[in-house]
Formats: C-alpha cells, structure tokens, sequence
C-alpha cells in the first residue's frame, strides 16, 4: 500500500501506533503510563491502541509493577513474533548480518571476511546471508539495512578509502531477499548511524543540534538535528575525515592530501612512533592508547597518543565553529585518546574554538553506545520504515498465525 494512496481515516488510525512503536523503539521496556503521558493519550484509548498492536504482533507488555497512586503498571517491547530489522554490517574488518527487533534485541546470524575480493565478488555472499536470515524468520523481516564504513549515496558505495574499494551497487543485499519480496533495502554510512544512535538514545540525546564522530581507520561524522542526520544532496555528507586539517605533503587513500584522517587515527600513531602503517590501524591504535592509558608506554608513545589527541581537539574546535552545535560526541578511537591525554586535546579544543563559543562551549561526551553504535543506529533507520503508518497497515494485514 503506497503510504500516498492511504485512505486518511487508515493513516489517522495508524498515525497514533507509529508514534506509540518509535517511542517503545527509543525507550525499550517503558511504562505504558509513561508512554501515555508523552503521548498524551487517555488511559482508555491507550488500553485500546495497546490491546490493537498486541493482536497485530507488534507489542508485548510485561508486569512492571506499579504506577501512580498505586495502580499497577506494564512495561512495553517487542512482540516476540513481531517485525525484523536485518542489518548487513559492512566494517572495514569484515561483513557481519544481524537481525534486531523494535525493543533493540540484536542476534548475530552470519559472518564473513573480504579477503582481496572487491564488493561485487562478496556482495552475492552477504545478500544469500540475509536472505538466509528472513527465510528462518518467515514474514518477520520488514527492512534491511547496510551500515557501511565508508561513502555511500542512496543504494551506491561511492568510495570505501581504506580499501581502495569505489562504485558498487549495494541493491543486490535486498534484491536477494526472496523470502520478502519488496523488501527496502536503506543504506547509511556506520558513523552517520553511530550519530543516530547517539541523538535518540545515547549521550546527545535531546540535543536540537548534535556532532558526532567516530575515529576509526579514519574520522566519519555527522550533523544531526531533531535525530536526523544532514547528509547532503547526495547522501554523503560527514566524510569530516577528509577536511584538509592536516599537511598537505600527505596523501590520503581518498586521492585527497591533508586530510584530517591521517593525524588521529592508528595510521597516524605508527607514523609518529615510526613504525609502517599497521594492517589492522584500529587495532593498533587500541593497543598503543591503552598502553598509554595503563602507564606503562614509553615516552615516545606517550608524545603520539598527545599529537593525535591535539589533532583531534582543534578538529572538533573546527567542526563546532562549522556546524554550531549543542554537543559533541565522540566514538571509537576518540573516547581513548581524550582518556590518554586530557590536557592535549582539552587546550586544542578550547585554542581552535571562536571567542563566543569558547565562553560556553559545547560538552564534549563519549558516545553511550561505542562500537555498537552503528548497528544501534541501522536499527532505529529500519524501524523508521517498519513502523511508518503505511508498513504497520501492511504489517497489520498479514495473516498472522
């Protein structure tokens, strides 16, 4: 059912639902006082939307003890036959397939490495694993959503810099889907959907305006005001690695030099201790900034966990003076690096900013969610489709055994 050929007597009645579905989705487990109060519903239309959505599987309530005035209260989640989210995870490590439900319980069900095969040689074996994982779950799986690390506009992979990867066709994770046919298939690039998480659920959560950004092999990042991302006409928007904040006699795998990228993250670390670029920079840079932080590195590790944590502190100056936001936060490598030297990156920070925000700059956080933040931020871009008035119509109108 096409959400503009809807009859508005089926869009009001599932309006109310979405709004009820997205709440539950952003607070797992909330009263169903509480969720009537923020939705300002009586307590009879509220018993009546529940009772509807625990018949069409889309809710389940569960004894919470007791609410005002000594009623007894329910909590609500996910029905355990209810609707799925499957998310391809496209890390820079490897592929993973996922599949998590609107109260946020995530299940690993596949896993997999790139090896030297470019996206079109290993994309095929990600989309049979999602179709593997709707097959098991018949009907359930509603959307699937790619978290991707690296540049990506609507359905495309534009550039994954740190593996040399450019233009692939990221459809064939949904066309494969035989068990759901029509399924959507949402991409997003994995810091832009760490941001989410963090603005709905996390440290910036009730924040109008909020940065986030995710240090790994690389810096990614978003804007996000009201919850959403600004992603640009194109969908790419938050490549914030690739500012030139850095020299220019450096050449980042992008094409560009200078970029922001190669100054704070494990590549930067091996250069400035003077090592070769590391295989795995996220794991080296763990390993180096954790030594840093146990006090037992050298001094020479101690001077590069401090020139990376200065790099990042006047990029997020820069970034604040760009974007004006109510909060920053950080994920990654970045919470490590601001641990292993507070005073680098605080005085960098403070140093790049503008006169007025320096008298009351914005916090800066670790992200609540950290490495999960990703997959916690496909989910909640899935069940914005799932939970749209006309998905729950169509939901609603399975038959459901």
């Amino acid at each position: 059912m096409n959400r503009d050929r809807m009859p508005r007597s089926a869009r009001l009645r599932w309006s109310t639902a979405s709004e009820l579905l997205r709440l539950v989705h952003a607070e797992p487990g909330i009263a169903r006082t509480a969720a009537c109060e923020r939705l300002a519903l009586s307590s009879g239309a509220a018993a009546e939307l529940v009772e509807r959505l625990r018949g069409a599987r889309l809710l389940a309530e569960h004894r919470a003890g007791r609410g005002g005035r000594g009623r007894p209260t329910t909590s609500l989640g996910a029905h355990p036959r209810g609707p799925l989210t499957a998310v391809a995870d496209l890390g820079a490590g490897g592929w993973r397939v996922l599949l998590g439900d609107l109260g946020g319980a995530v299940a690993e069900v596949a896993a997999g490495s790139y090896g030297d095969r470019y996206p079109a040689e290993f994309l095929p074996e990600v989309a049979a694993a999602v179709d593997a994982a709707a097959r098991g779950e018949p009907g359930r799986v509603r959307a699937v959503v790619a978290a991707v690390a690296g540049a990506v506009s609507g359905t495309r992979l534009l550039q994954f810099s740190t593996r040399g990867w450019h233009e692939a066709n990221l459809g064939v994770l949904a066309g494969g889907t035989a068990a759901v046919p029509g399924v959507p298939l949402l991409v997003g690039n994995d810091a832009t959907l760490g941001g989410i998480a963090e603005a709905r659920g996390g440290a910036a959560r009730g924040a109008g305006a909020a940065l986030h950004l995710l240090v790994a092999v690389g810096v990614g990042g978003a804007l996000l005001v009201g919850g959403r991302p600004v992603t640009g006409a194109r969908g790419a928007g938050g490549e914030y690695g690739h500012l030139p904040f850095g020299d220019p006699a450096l050449a980042c795998p992008c094409g560009a030099r200078g970029c922001w990228d190669l100054l704070v993250d494990g590549r930067a670390l091996a250069r400035y201790r003077g090592d070769p670029e590391p295989a795995d920079p996220l794991a080296y840079g763990r390993d180096v900034i954790g030594a840093v932080r146990s006090g037992t590195a050298p001094a020479g590790d101690r001077r590069a966990v401090e020139t990376a944590a200065r790099a990042l502190g006047a990029g997020v100056a820069g970034l604040v003076n760009l974007h004006d936001p109510d909060a920053v936060t950080v994920a990654g490598l970045a919470p490590g690096l601001r641990a292993a030297a507070p005073e680098a990156f605080a005085a960098a920070y403070r140093a790049g900013l503008m006169a007025f925000h320096r008298a009351d700059p914005p916090p800066v956080a670790d992200a609540v969610h950290g490495t999960d933040g990703p997959v916690r931020g496909a989910l909640g871009l899935g069940f914005d489709e799932i939970t749209g008035p006309s998905a729950l119509a169509r939901w609603a109108a399975l038959p459901h055994t």
